[in-house]
């Protein structure tokens, strides 16, 4: 399920959204491109669900295969869930023909990750020239009811083209 900007709005409120200049008309090709590529989201059967300047959302299906022992979201997905949604709210905002990195982040889980689906919902805090801040909140989805399991930050860095 793809979410709107609209929606993405209500999500996040307008007086939460800083407001950042959008470097490159196709930044959302571009993005979407680079999360197609990243074979670890492709593995995990990861999707991208909002695409949007300085805003990503990134929801993944439960399965056995991302779970610990007791069946609970391991730390380790959600992680890297999250630091692929806040590197894409970055990238979002950054010029053509760069790349982001991450060059540290923090992650806090606050409560089992359970539910039918995990969903990390970034936005960037500080589109910088070199590097860049974002925070990202991650529920799992029990039933419709959102869980709050756990929220990260990251900061990130544009790169050249590889």
């Amino acid at each position: 399920m793809t979410i709107t900007l609209a929606e993405a709005e209500r999500l996040l409120p307008a007086h939460e959204l800083p407001e950042f200049r959008v470097q490159d008309p196709d930044f959302e090709a571009r993005v979407r491109a680079s999360f197609d590529a990243q074979a670890i989201m492709r593995t995990i059967g990861a999707v991208m669900t909002l695409c949007a300047p300085g805003l990503c959302e990134i929801e993944l299906p439960w399965s056995e295969m991302v779970t610990q022992q007791d069946g609970f979201y391991h730390g380790g997905i959600v992680g890297a869930v999250a630091d692929s949604a806040c590197g894409y709210a970055c990238h979002t905002l950054m010029r053509p023909q760069t790349r982001v990195l991450t060059v540290e982040y923090k992650l806090n889980l606050m409560a089992p990750a359970v539910g039918r689906k995990l969903i990390a919902r970034a936005r960037v805090l500080r589109s910088g020239r070199t590097l860049s801040v974002a925070q990202c909140d991650v529920f799992g989805d029990r039933d419709g009811r959102p869980i709050f399991c756990a929220a990260s930050q990251s900061t990130l860095i544009e790169v050249s083209e590889i």
